[in-house]
């Protein structure tokens, strides 16, 4: 009797411990999955990693694109889907999904001219839709000229890099010259793969930064984090609000803070194009999504637990990877919905 009762003591003292140290759901959950956009695997990796020396609560995450991340999400093969293109809130509630934003970045315009330095070459949105739409070929053109007064502007060709894979870079890029331009948003559109009206393809980022520094006259799109670790010149955009502005981290928690989180439903919010003087036009947020009636509860408590965990300590370690942390504004009202919107099969709060 006194050896089951002393194994029985050190087994309620073991459990304490393991609840102490790794959580609310550590002696329960061990591990979380999740599968979507290649945009924020990255961050999700050195969070992960810094989680479970914490929490020995391990992350398993599948970087197969957004659409892979959506499919699988709503098939409940994993815990939570990633997706860089938001999804509408009628697709939302025919699936019984909830999303939040978790990171943001943004798309940068980039150029290889002789003599234009990062942040010297000036754009409009109309001069950058005609430029992909090949109205505009030569990089001494009028228009260009116009908006740069002084700015000695060579008479070589424009080669326009664009991407040959799906993404969702090219979806956030096509969505904002959709916004700006009727003309594109009638004869290209808004999707993860168009057909280009000229221009050459390379795949991913790193296909579109290679060209981008091997031809001379080029401009491309690639995500903020490719411009600045490949030194690619960026060039400056005119926002909504008229003001040419430079991609980084401000401009880009400019138009995320300007957005209309509260006016949105299921936090359907597209960063492109917001108003506010110092908005990057080109942001965009990956968003996580999880289903609203939880079959494990224990499991979706860990997952909220480990977001909750990045938004607020995480930040740091994702600005040195080059990524945007999401607004404390918007991130308290992402968590405040999580209150009412994920459940338990009985209709009880999963969260906090």
């Amino acid at each position: 009797m006194k050896t089951t009762a002393y194994i029985f003591l050190m087994a309620m003292v073991a459990a304490i411990c393991s609840m102490e140290t790794g959580g609310s759901y550590a002696g329960e959950v061990k591990a979380i999955s999740g599968a979507g956009a290649t945009f924020p695997y990255p961050i999700y990796a050195k969070w992960a990693s810094a989680y479970y020396k914490l929490t020995g609560i391990k992350l398993n995450y599948q970087s197969i694109g957004s659409g892979g991340g959506i499919k699988q999400i709503k098939a409940k093969t994993v815990d939570f889907g990633a997706s860089d293109a938001p999804l509408k809130p009628e697709e939302l509630d025919k699936w019984g999904l909830f999303q939040f934003p978790m990171i943001m970045g943004g798309v940068v315009p980039v150029v290889n001219i002789p003599g234009i330095k990062p942040g010297q070459l000036r754009i409009s949105n109309k001069t950058l839709v005609d430029i992909y739409l090949g109205k505009i070929r030569k990089w001494n053109d009028p228009a260009i000229a116009r908006e740069n007064p002084g700015l000695n502007l060579p008479g070589m060709n424009i080669t326009v890099v664009h991407r040959s894979d799906g993404s969702g870079t090219t979806w956030i890029f096509t969505n904002f010259l959709s916004k700006v331009s009727p003309e594109w948003k009638e004869k290209v559109g808004n999707a993860k793969a168009v057909a280009w009206p000229t221009g050459i393809g390379g795949k991913g980022n790193e296909g579109v930064a290679s060209y981008v520094k091997r031809i001379r006259g080029s401009l491309g799109y690639v995500e903020y984090a490719y411009a600045l670790q490949n030194r690619l010149t960026y060039i400056k955009l005119k926002n909504r609000a008229g003001a040419f502005v430079e991609p980084n981290m401000d401009t880009f928690q400019a138009a995320a803070a300007n957005a209309d989180w509260e006016g949105s439903k299921g936090f359907y919010v597209v960063l492109t194009d917001q108003p506010g003087k110092d908005s990057w036009p080109i942001t965009g947020a990956s968003f996580i999504l999880l289903q609203k009636v939880q079959d494990k509860p224990e499991v979706a408590k860990a997952v909220l637990s480990f977001f909750d965990w990045c938004y607020k300590n995480g930040q740091e370690m994702a600005k040195k990877l080059d990524y945007v942390p999401m607004p404390e504004k918007v991130v308290n009202l992402v968590e405040e919905a999580w209150k009412t919107q994920i459940k338990d099969k009985d209709g009880n709060p999963v969260w906090p």
